[in-house]
């Protein structure tokens, strides 16, 4: 089944015995047993839920894998990933990576004993110089956030597959819709389903995907265990939204272009990071390793004072955090979404007061350039 079948029918109900075209929700904590040592599958929600079984069947059949793990946000998705290492493990990430997942590995899981790193990914060099005797896992966003660097996602399978390192990739940006990592070598793929899953700004949704049937055994355990599962309802709205995740990725890359091109030529931008631009250092390993680009850009402004009155004269767009619904949201990762890295590191990644990174979403485009044009004005 192509992916953009998938999509549309993954999520269908396959018992059949009710002819429901969407998967029902099944409101319900926990299930009765028909006898002693008897049961239907189903027990209690937290270990598994139909609704939410049928959604992360979708998943790990769009990401090629063999089973896949839903969770109440991305974060509790990675909090679970971390739980699979024991203290004095080290784990190599992106430094172009999610300022939250910077917070839960600086503040929580070094607390736990973790030694935690920072690579540029994206320079195979660099990612091979990080790693040490005990390195357990490779963290990797690409393309990053937010500065759109991007990562040879099986270079790097095969640096560490010889060393026994586990290579964990979020997928957010892309979706499996885009690029497919597990394919590529990867061990688990991560999804904030929040975002381009659900795709509608209105559910927090987080995935675990892998092709190991052991290791999805050992993280299905960490899931019961610490019990930060997806909801029956926010599974349905994921499903939902996952059956024009297509088209919604069709239109906001389309969209994404003709704005990154747009901003390519304004005379207030300096610069624009976005993976599908001919300018892009990596445009012929992302041609290679993904049938798309996304829709996120990321661009610098000419000073703070034009950065600042953008997001204040904005109309159209809206200035929020988050990403990848069919809104179009422009955000100041200085103040938003990686506030809590540290100055110093900012700036050597190039998070600067001048730069803004922004969501393209469905909207005309004309409408959008028409309001950046207002705001940069």
């Amino acid at each position: 089944m192509r992916q953009e079948t998938c999509c549309v029918h993954g999520a269908a109900d396959p018992s059949h015995t009710t002819g429901a075209v969407c998967a029902p929700i099944y409101q319900s904590s926990t299930f009765t047993h028909p006898g002693v040592d008897q049961d239907t599958g189903y027990c209690y929600s937290r270990q598994q839920n139909p609704t939410r079984e049928q959604l992360e069947k979708t998943l790990a059949r769009l990401e090629g894998g063999t089973d896949a793990m839903a969770f109440s946000s991305g974060m509790a998705a990675i909090a679970a990933f971390m739980e699979l290492f024991s203290p004095g493990d080290g784990i190599v990430a992106s430094s172009d990576i999610y300022g939250g997942t910077m917070r839960l590995f600086e503040h929580i899981s070094r607390k736990n004993g973790l030694v935690v790193s920072y690579a540029d990914t994206s320079s195979p060099g660099a990612l091979k110089a990080a790693l040490t005797p005990a390195t357990k896992a490779v963290f990797i966003e690409t393309p990053g956030n937010p500065m759109m660097r991007v990562t040879d996602i099986a270079g790097a399978a095969r640096l560490l597959r010889g060393a026994g390192i586990a290579l964990a990739v979020d997928n957010t940006f892309l979706t499996p819709y885009y690029c497919r990592p597990l394919a590529l070598g990867a061990d688990i793929v991560v999804h904030s389903g929040t975002k381009y899953l659900g795709g509608h700004n209105d559910t927090l949704a987080g995935f675990l995907v892998t092709g190991d049937a052991a290791l999805a055994e050992r993280l299905r355990f960490i899931q019961k265990t610490t019990g930060a599962v997806l909801s029956p309802f926010d599974s349905f709205l994921v499903a939902r939204g996952i059956k024009t995740l297509a088209l919604r990725m069709e239109r906001s890359q389309q969209n994404a272009m003709w704005l990154a091109e747009w901003l390519l030529a304004h005379r207030k931008v300096r610069a624009v990071h976005y993976a599908g631009l001919d300018s892009h250092p990596a445009i012929e390993l992302s041609r290679r390793q993904a049938s798309g680009f996304g829709s996120m850009i990321s661009f610098e402004t000419d000073s703070a004072e034009s950065a600042r009155a953008a997001l204040g004269r904005v109309k159209l767009i809206l200035y929020a955090e988050s990403l990848g619904g069919v809104e179009t949201l422009i955000t100041y990762p200085l103040l938003q979404t990686h506030s809590d890295v540290p100055e110093e590191k900012r700036l050597e990644l190039g998070i600067t007061d001048r730069l803004l990174r922004i969501s393209v979403g469905v909207e005309n485009i004309d409408d959008l350039i028409e309001d950046l044009s207002q705001a940069l004005a």
